[in-house]
């Protein structure tokens, strides 16, 4: 079963048919129905959540998808951001309450001076208020909805705003390749509180290593119309399924390296 999604969020993997956005959630309900394929398909998916047992997510078998907001495919203008000495505002969140963590995020920093963290209704604010604000933040924070995945995460490379990770249980895409630790930060949920204090305590010389990493990373999190562009978000999933398929099988390890690190 396929349905279309507003999202990057479907892909099919040995007829195996897998949407998180999907209207009744068709796309995993339809999984449950079929359990040979649920336990034998590579899935390939945005909600790549460790600790789900409703529609079970197995690490090194199952693939990470980044959920992309197919509007950038039209929009390439808002396609890279300014340098870190142009962007006046520490963190920027700016989303509806989906969930239990963006609740805690509103919370405790609302109404910090130094940080843009507001709760918004649909359509409230136009895409281009948001995309500047992520343009003038340093940090962008990627706090899970409903999902553990989240189109900011991806927006905000886009943006050169180095994004924080607000998701305990998510399988980050590509890091079986990526080392997100060089162009991320990830705060566990039980840390929001202190999210300010360990903002600010990161070294500007640390911060401004990540922010130029998003530049060199950005092309893997992009679908192009021309083919044959390398290492773009297509030839990645198919790097990741590939990967998946030899750690099922009786790989010779020195060969599986150096093929991980011929990639980048």
């Amino acid at each position: 079963m396929t349905t279309r999604c507003t999202y990057s969020c479907e892909i099919v993997v040995l007829f195996f048919s897998y949407c998180d956005w999907c209207w009744l959630l068709q796309g995993p309900l339809s999984a449950l129905e079929h359990k040979e394929l649920l336990e034998n398909a590579v899935k390939v998916v945005c909600n790549a959540d460790k600790s789900s047992e409703t529609y079970p997510y197995v690490l090194r078998r199952d693939v990470s998808l980044p959920e992309i907001n197919i509007h950038y495919l039209v929009q390439p203008d808002y396609i890279g951001g300014p340098g870190a000495d142009d962007r006046p505002t520490l963190a920027f969140f700016a989303g509806q309450m989906h969930g239990h963590v963006r609740p805690i995020l509103i919370k405790h920093w609302q109404h910090d001076p130094d940080m843009k963290v507001m709760e918004v209704l649909e359509n409230e604010m136009k895409k281009p208020d948001y995309i500047q604000n992520m343009r003038s933040s340093k940090y962008c924070l990627c706090a899970q909805g409903f999902e553990v995945n989240s189109p900011r995460i991806v927006e905000a490379i886009y943006q050169d705003c180095v994004p924080v990770i607000l998701a305990d249980h998510i399988d980050l895409p590509f890091s079986d390749v990526l080392n997100w630790d060089k162009f991320s930060v990830t705060v566990r949920e039980a840390e929001i509180p202190n999210l300010k204090k360990i903002l600010t305590e990161i070294p500007d010389k640390k911060y401004r290593a990540m922010q130029g990493s998003l530049k060199s990373v950005r092309k893997h999190f992009l679908w192009n119309n021309q083919l044959n562009v390398k290492y773009d978000v297509f030839h990645m999933i198919l790097h990741s399924i590939w990967l998946s398929r030899l750690q099922q099988t009786d790989t010779n390890p020195i060969i599986e390296q150096k093929s991980v690190a011929q990639v980048l």
